[in-house]
């Protein structure tokens, strides 16, 4: 199968999973400059805009795994995988808690359980999904508008 311009669509999908790991990296630059440079916005506003970031990234690394699946699954699955974490929070063992003390655990795995973080996750997965949403909305007009 091809695309209007000749190439491969394969070629096209690779495209599509660059842009997704793009945003992901972005996501995450955003994420590190709030948490370590956030100070301003108050421990809870920084806590929740960090947890909303990170679900952001979570939903573009999923788009960039699966980029052809609907935007719904893969927000289900975002919001999925930020819950499962999350409630990972609430196991330990010596060795996961040490990790979990490291800023790298601590950016990833999270500290301690918090029930309102789920409700961040959900909003930024929400945010990714309709920035997508919205960016597409605009291509779709940019191509009819073009005569595509």
């Amino acid at each position: 199968m091809t695309i209007r311009s000749g190439r491969p669509l394969r070629v096209r999908g690779l495209h599509v999973r660059l842009a997704y790991v793009v945003l992901a990296v972005a996501t995450i630059v955003l994420g590190l400059i709030v948490h370590f440079r956030g100070g301003a916005l108050g421990p809870a506003a920084r806590d929740a805009m960090g947890d909303a970031i990170w679900a952001a990234m979570i939903a573009w690394w999923v788009a960039a795994i699966v980029p052809g699946s609907s935007l719904r699954s893969r927000s289900v699955a975002a919001v999925t995988i930020c819950f499962a974490v999350e409630l990972s929070q609430l196991y330990h063992t010596p060795a996961l808690d040490t990790f979990r003390r490291t800023t790298i655990g601590q950016l990833t795995l999270g500290s301690g359980f918090d029930p309102r973080d789920l409700v961040s996750y959900a909003v930024g997965v929400l945010a990714a999904a309709l920035l997508e949403r919205t960016v597409r909305s605009w291509r779709v007009e940019r191509v009819h508008d073009a005569g595509w």
